[in-house]
């Protein structure tokens, strides 16, 4: 049996830069695109839910995926909260006639791109300064001030990689952010 022709679509941003939006963006177009649901052990955000936002593991759990050689990609993003894409979610997205689309941190969406090459397109959405992500992830108001040091620090750090990926998306205006992904992915898919 033929393996289903499907494409990736990844976007990858320091915390707070807006990928997730423009995702949910991406999504409402008629693009024909599935979001692939991301295992993680952190635990639920207010709202989230259980194989629709992430499939919540404990550690143990997650470690049991990872020996048993279930995910594509995973990573330890902090201290004991990993996660990973499972082969299955790629492969279910593909076999329904879709391209799977991807909300992942910067080292596994440029692990992603490397295992799936040009069938692939890697996004990264940027913020418009260090500052301004700062001021976002504040306004969230989920940080404490350690957790609100530890991201932006990784997102210094994360901002060095943009240059490995297809396009940059700088988020300084979210309507245009959106149409510039838009964009980019209709020409990427057709």
């Amino acid at each position: 049996m033929d393996e289903p022709r499907g494409k990736c679509v990844i976007l990858s941003a320091p915390s707070g830069a807006g990928k997730t939006t423009i995702v949910k963006h991406l999504l409402a177009q008629d693009l024909g695109l599935a979001f692939s649901v991301s295992a993680t052990t952190r635990a639920p955000r207010n709202g989230e839910v259980h194989g629709r936002d992430y499939y919540f593991l404990s550690e143990a759990e997650f470690r049991g995926s990872i020996e048993a050689g279930e995910f594509v990609e995973w990573e330890e993003v902090y201290p004991g909260r990993f996660y990973g894409t499972y082969r299955s979610e790629v492969e279910r997205i593909w076999a329904e006639g879709h391209h799977a689309i991807f909300d992942i941190d910067v080292v596994g969406g440029l692990d992603l791109k490397e295992i799936y090459q040009t069938r692939a397109l890697a996004l990264f959405v940027a913020p418009p300064s260090v500052e301004a992500l700062e001021q976002r992830l504040r306004e969230r108001g989920t940080e404490s001030p350690e957790t609100l040091k530890v991201r932006i620090d990784k997102a210094v750090h994360e901002l060095d990689f943009v240059d490995r990926f297809d396009a940059t998306i700088v988020n300084d205006d979210l309507d245009k952010a959106c149409d510039e992904a838009v964009s980019l992915v209709r020409r990427f898919l057709h």
